[in-house]
């Protein structure tokens, strides 16, 4: 059997490895910078200039025969689309975007109720001159439409997302967004 080699040789071996420089951890250095950028998602400034940490209410649940209703007000294939595929997709829009009543605006806006109303609806939300002039309303077609190519839909809009290509995933998320930023009934 041969002996133990150390995990580390050099100046810094005999440092515990939380006392390292970040430099010496390549590992811990992308984890802290991703983790700073994330918390950095989670802010949003307030009027007077001055960052709000950003809180997300607790979701308004809809029970399943609501939620059925819901969806079946949407014509197909949104009827028929899986929800939990879609929750799954909203990982991508979390970082931007809150869905419950009441959510803090983030980069993006709170989507509660989104909907049926015009595009730039959110009070306080610094859109576009592009999407407050757009005329859009919220509606399946157009959200499909939005959420396949922004900037294709806006030409220049603020959001900075490519667009989601695949149709089938659009149905989900769309089908998701729906019962879940949609007062109950």
């Amino acid at each position: 059997m041969s002996p133990a080699r150390p995990l580390a040789s050099g100046p810094l071996a005999s440092r515990p490895l939380a006392s390292r420089p970040l430099a010496s951890r390549p590992l811990a250095a992308i984890l802290f910078f991703v983790g700073l950028s994330l918390a950095a998602c989670g802010k949003s400034e307030a009027p007077d200039g001055d960052v709000a940490e950003a809180t997300e209410a607790p979701a308004a649940v809809l029970t399943d025969v609501q939620k059925a209703a819901l969806l079946a007000e949407m014509p197909e294939p949104y009827r028929s689309a899986d929800l939990a595929k879609g929750e799954a997709l909203y990982a991508m829009c979390r970082s931007c975007h809150t869905y419950v009543p009441g959510g803090t605006n983030l980069t993006g806006p709170n989507l509660w109720g989104t909907f049926g109303a015009k595009a730039a609806h959110v009070a306080g939300f610094n859109y576009s001159d592009a999407l407050k002039a757009s005329g859009l309303t919220w509606d399946i077609a157009t959200m499909d439409k939005w959420l396949e190519n922004p900037r294709g839909l806006v030409e220049g809009t603020k959001m900075s997302y490519i667009g989601m290509k695949k149709p089938e995933d659009r149905v989900a998320l769309i089908a998701w967004l729906k019962v879940n930023t949609s007062p109950a009934n």
